[in-house]
């Protein structure tokens, strides 16, 4: 068996609040989509915006390689002939060989929104589907509030789709548009559609009672041969069906057919670029694909790992390009500390371990927090072990702040130590840490001008405890990069300023250790 895969992350899922993609954007991710091998991408809807114009005339001069590329559009309006119709005339105008026509089917939906009587919509969809064929156009029917429709009045909601068949439509798609129908009622009625219409049945579904997957599913079980759905979930309200959680469950766990062989293992990068391009939220606990799906924090899980991943896995991470984490904490036992060391390469003595584990939960009881800081934790990890010796060493800091009519300012001075030469340097900014980082920075600039092109690219502070008020202890948080790769640190302490220079101090310490590493390994061939 073999599932056709829609994808409809530039038009349903731009529908997402705070999500968005540019023209050049959107062309992009349709890119990505071909080369996973997805069978259908959804443009947007020509005419309702400039964007969606220009995406697909940007298209049409793109060779795809798997993918049919539709348009988006309604069924034509009331009065008006399908050959006047402006909406079908866009539709026809992207010149895409797959035109996705929506409609209602359901009665009541038909007489309160669209305002005129249930058999007059059957002939809305009836001619649009038609009109659209006749010029050579494969057409998927989404059938508006079907489940609703089908609920409330059945024999209405199978005349909508009769209408559209008999019209030549390629696919029946059965919608959710509300997003509130149980698995059994969608089992139900896709198994009635297909057994009067045939497998050329679809499903689309919405999360809104966090369904929008397993609803899918049945849907297939029941015989659907099309889903609809967006990378990460993206949509309006809380979102659609997630393609990245549907495809390996089809595959993987159904035995269902629907991407090309070996297109799996680039599901997770791809979750993560549209993620990246859209500005939208990257849930790390996202199956399959999120940063923590094959995440471990408790001793006994990372102990059972360590014998037999699929104790606690139930599939290997690299199926859908996915990796195992290890995570470090005050909850770990020295299995977490054994793999991670030798992740990283590092000796793991049961000395060495139980003392690494002493020094991570005495300093997350203080308030740090390692998970999200590897950088931090190398570190501390490489001073445990003894195979960490300081590229320079921060001897003293003063930080002044003040506050004119020009906005807030900041001064910082800084003393180190490189090697046995001391120096001193000052810096302004235009805030206590920005100043911190910049005297930091150029105080080690003649030692290490490769410190030129680092970087951070974010910062944020959490209050660890609010018991003390002002005097609350803070753990700062902090990402860098060199443009080639990004590490993260973390500090914590009651004053925010030695949070930021703790986590300053191991930014650029991992950054230094790791290109003597390089140098090494350069020089031993």
């Amino acid at each position: 068996m073999k599932v056709a895969i829609y994808d409809t992350t530039l038009r349903d899922g731009c529908q997402a609040f705070g999500f968005s993609l540019t023209v050049d954007d959107k062309v992009r991710v349709a890119q990505r989509l071909d080369a996973l091998g997805v069978s259908y991408i959804e443009g947007g809807w020509p005419g309702s915006n400039p964007r969606d114009e220009q995406f697909f005339q940007r298209a049409r001069r793109l060779r795809w390689k798997h993918v049919r590329l539709a348009a988006f559009g309604s069924t034509r309006r009331t009065g008006v002939p399908s050959e006047q119709d402006p909406n079908l005339q866009l539709l026809l105008a992207a010149e895409t060989p797959v035109a996705t026509l929506v409609g209602k089917s359901s009665a009541e939906q038909v007489r309160v929104v669209l305002g005129i009587d249930p058999p007059e919509n059957l002939d809305l969809i009836r001619d649009s589907v038609a009109y659209l064929k006749q010029v050579g156009r494969e057409v998927v029917f989404d059938a508006e509030h079907f489940f609703d429709g089908y609920r409330d009045d059945p024999s209405y909601a199978i005349a909508c789709l009769a209408a559209a068949a008999d019209a030549g439509a390629d696919w029946l798609v059965l919608c959710d548009t509300n997003g509130g129908t149980l698995p059994p009622s969608i089992s139900d009625a896709v198994r009635d559609v297909v057994a009067r219409f045939g497998s050329r049945v679809g499903i689309h579904t919405h999360n809104d009672g966090e369904l929008a997957v397993a609803n899918a599913l049945a849907a297939v079980e029941a015989g659907a041969g099309q889903v609809q759905g967006t990378i990460n979930g993206y949509g309006e309200r809380v979102g659609n069906a997630n393609l990245c959680s549907i495809i390996p469950n089809l595959q993987l766990k159904m035995g269902i057919s629907c991407l090309p062989a070996g297109s799996m293992t680039e599901l997770t990068d791809l979750s993560r670029y549209v993620s990246e391009l859209g500005n939208g939220d990257r849930s790390l606990k996202l199956p399959y694909v999120g940063a923590e799906a094959f995440a471990h924090k408790g001793g006994l899980h990372a102990n059972a790992v360590m014998k037999a991943a699929e104790t606690y896995e139930h599939i290997a991470p690299q199926t859908v390009g996915n990796a195992r984490q290890v995570l470090v904490s005050d909850l770990s036992g020295q299995s977490n500390i054994r793999m991670r060391l030798s992740e990283l390469g590092l000796p793991s003595s049961g000395e060495q371990i139980r003392s690494l584990l002493g020094q991570l939960k005495r300093r997350e009881h203080e308030g740090m927090e390692y998970e999200g800081a590897d950088a931090s934790f190398e570190l501390l990890a490489r001073r445990a072990t003894g195979t960490h010796e300081p590229a320079f060493h921060l001897l003293s800091y003063s930080v002044t702040a003040r506050r004119h009519r020009r906005g807030p300012s900041a001064e910082a001075t800084v003393k180190v130590r490189v090697g046995n030469e001391r120096t001193l340097a000052a810096a302004e900014g235009v805030g206590p840490v920005h100043a911190l980082d910049r005297a930091l920075r150029r105080s080690l600039l003649d030692a290490y001008p490769a410190l030129a092109g680092v970087r951070l690219t974010d910062y944020k502070v959490r209050v660890v405890d609010n018991e003390t008020g002002t005097g609350a202890r803070v753990r700062v948080w902090m990402q860098a990069t060199d443009g080639l790769r990004s590490w993260n640190t973390a500090g914590a302490s009651p004053s925010i300023v030695t949070a930021s220079a703790d986590a300053l101090v191991d930014s650029l310490e991992h950054y230094l250790q790791r290109s003597h590493d390089r140098e090494q390994m350069r020089a031993t061939g």
